[in-house]
């Protein structure tokens, strides 16, 4: 696989069909975290081939959105980042907005009011900061101001009542703008929550993380949203888990099981943090996983 690229590449909307669904991936900016974090206990004499890092050995990584319809279904999946960030922030993490969620998906002719659902995998700041924006009078507000809002229930849990293990990957006011505007739903488990859209509760990287799945039971392409089950294209390896991750032993399940699945169905992967590369599947080679671009 070739090196990942250390400048974001410029956006253009990608389409795929899977069942019903048209799926477009759009983009919310970019944003830097450690190599190490990201690669957990992956020597760099391996992942430093794949993705090469910066003089303060981070990581350039996309923040990339889902647009998903579906006839009258307008469907966000995982919003992005958003902009409610200070100056130190934005510095610490390198966050760069541009362009951002609003603007692909302009270009994609929809705006947030045409939105009818949105999905998240997980409530981690950088997945759903983008969900709620502060209006001219500082007040915040959902940013998708018709949609249902799903979200895990054991995230929301977290989200609102962080310990302090997790609370520096949650921001309460993330999910509480959605749950008082009166637009929050929350799945457990396996749930289908729309037709042709399946979402599974798996846990590892957090408690609550979930795999969705668009067309799995019908005729034509299967896809699958990776989120931070597998986070990159260059992380297909079972083996290779971020260090972020709060459940290792889970996560080596989880990723193990449904890579094997989405290798032997063939199965299109949507990958929200590849700077590169927003969809792919991932193919047997022996003992190892390949990465083909779809």
């Amino acid at each position: 696989m070739k090196p990942a690229s250390q400048v974001a590449p410029p956006w253009s909307a990608r389409s795929i069909r899977a069942g019903g669904w048209t799926i477009t991936a759009l983009f919310d900016g970019t944003m830097r975290l450690d190599a190490g974090a990201m690669w957990g206990v992956v020597p760099k004499a391996l992942w430093g081939r794949m993705t090469p890092v910066g003089e303060d050995n981070t990581l350039l990584l996309a923040l990339r959105p889902f647009l998903c319809v579906r006839d009258d279904l307008v469907v966000v999946v995982e919003p992005g980042i958003g902009g409610r960030w200070s100056a130190k922030e934005r510095r610490i993490y390198a966050i760069d907005g541009q362009p951002d969620l609003v603007a692909t998906l302009a270009a994609c002719g929809h705006a947030p009011g045409d939105v009818t659902h949105v999905v998240a995998s997980h409530c981690h700041w950088d997945h759903i900061g983008a969900g709620v924006i502060e209006g001219e009078d500082g007040a915040l507000r959902p940013l998708f101001p018709n949609a249902r809002h799903w979200m895990p229930a054991v995230e929301v849990q977290a989200a609102l009542e962080p310990d302090p293990a997790r609370a520096a990957s949650y921001r309460a006011e993330d999910v509480a703008v959605v749950r008082a505007a009166g637009l929050l739903e929350t799945y457990a488990q396996t749930t289908e929550l729309l037709p042709g859209l399946r979402a599974r509760v798996l846990g590892g990287h957090s408690d609550g993380v979930s795999l969705l799945t668009f067309g799995e039971d019908e005729p034509g392409e299967t896809a699958v949203f990776w989120s931070d089950v597998v986070p990159t294209a260059h992380h297909i390896q079972p083996a290779y888990i971020m260090a972020f991750d709060i459940d290792v032993v889970r996560s080596l399940r989880e990723r193990s099981a449904w890579l094997e699945r989405a290798a032997e169905g063939g199965w299109i992967g949507m990958f929200f943090h590849d700077i590169d590369r927003a969809f792919g599947r991932v193919r047997r080679d022996g003992k190892r996983y390949l990465f083909e671009p779809a």
